[in-house]
C-alpha cells in the first residue's frame, strides 16, 4: 500500500517538476500527467480494496480454524470419556464373571467325585464332551430326522445301542439322561405331518420321545430319562440351506450326575419341593 502511495507522489512530483523546472509545459503533457495520475489512483484504490478483502478472508479462515480446533478438542475429550467408560465396563464385566465363576466353583453343581468320574468317562469315550463347571456331558453324535418326521432314520439303533452300553456300565450306571428335540424353522404345512404335529414344539418333543423310547427298549431304565422339545428356537446353523436345516432337525442327548440341578427332577432340586 505504501508503494502505491509512493507511485502517486512520484507522479505528482514529476508534474511539479515539469511545471517549475520548465517554463514551457504543453496542455497535452499536462492532461497526460493528470490522466496517468487518475489511473494510478484508481489502481491504488482497487488494490487497497482487494487487500482488505484478503484480510477479511484471512480473519474468517482464522475464526473457522479456531472453531474447528475447539470442536476437535471437545471430540477428543468425549472420545477419552467414552474410552474410559468402555474400560470401566469391561473391568466390571470381568469382575462379575470372576464372581460368578467363583460362586460356581465354591458351590459346585456336582461333587468332586462325580466330576472326576465324568471327566474320566469323557476321556475314554471321545464322543462324550464334559463341562466340569456345570457337571453336564453331551454326546457329539446327534440323531437327525427327515423334514416333518419323527421316525428314527436307519443307523440310529447302532448309535443308540452304543450309548446304552456306556450308560449301563459301572462308571455311568447312575447318570441321568436328558433327551432334547429340535426342528428347523419351517412351519408344518403339509399332510400328514400337519395332522400329527400342530407346531414345531410338538414335532421336536415327538422326536425326543422317539429317541427316549428307543433307549428304553434297548435297556435304559425309564427313571433315568427326561425329555424336552425346543421347537425351532435353538438352531445349530442358520436355516438358509438344505444342509443347515438338516443340522437343526436333531435330537441331542445329555448326561449328568444325579445331584446336578435339573428342572423337573425333584431329587436334584429338593429346596423347591
Amino acid at each position: 500500500m505504501k508503494a502505491f502511495r509512493g507511485s502517486v507522489l512520484v507522479s505528482a512530483a514529476a508534474l511539479l517538476s515539469l511545471t517549475c523546472g520548465c517554463g514551457l509545459v504543453t496542455k497535452a503533457q499536462f492532461d497526460a500527467a493528470q490522466s496517468q495520475n487518475r489511473v494510478l489512483s484508481e489502481q491504488n484504490r482497487s488494490q487497497l480494496a482487494e487487500l482488505e478483502n484478503l484480510n477479511a478472508h484471512a480473519r474468517q479462515t482464522e475464526e473457522q480454524l479456531k472453531a474447528a480446533e475447539e470442536k476437535m478438542a471437545v471430540l477428543e475429550d468425549q472420545h477419552g470419556l467414552d474410552r474410559r467408560q468402555m474400560t470401566n465396563y469391561q473391568h466390571e464385566r470381568r469382575q462379575l464373571h470372576e464372581q460368578v465363576k467363583g460362586l460356581v466353583q465354591a458351590r459346585g453343581p456336582v461333587t468332586p467325585e462325580a466330576s472326576r468320574r465324568l471327566a474320566q468317562l469323557s476321556q475314554r469315550y471321545p464322543n462324550l464332551r464334559f463341562d466340569p463347571e456345570t457337571g453336564v456331558g453331551k454326546f457329539d453324535t446327534d440323531i437327525l430326522f427327515d423334514s416333518g418326521r419323527a421316525e428314527l432314520k436307519p443307523g440310529a439303533d447302532r448309535v443308540l445301542n452304543e450309548l446304552v452300553t456306556l450308560l449301563k456300565s459301572a462308571d455311568a450306571g447312575d447318570l441321568k439322561v436328558f433327551v432334547v428335540g429340535h426342528t428347523d424353522d419351517r412351519p408344518i404345512a403339509r399332510k400328514p405331518a400337519r395332522e400329527l404335529f400342530a407346531t414345531n414344539f410338538d414335532l421336536s418333543t415327538a422326536r425326543a420321545q422317539a429317541v427316549a423310547d428307543r433307549l428304553r427298549r434297548l435297556g435304559l431304565e425309564e427313571a433315568r430319562l427326561g425329555v424336552a422339545g425346543f421347537g425351532s428356537h435353538e438352531p445349530l446353523a442358520p436355516n438358509v440351506s438344505k444342509n443347515d436345516r438338516q443340522k437343526n432337525r436333531r435330537v441331542e442327548i445329555f448326561v449328568m450326575a444325579p445331584e446336578t440341578p435339573v428342572v423337573g427332577w425333584t431329587d436334584s432340586m429338593p429346596k423347591l419341593y
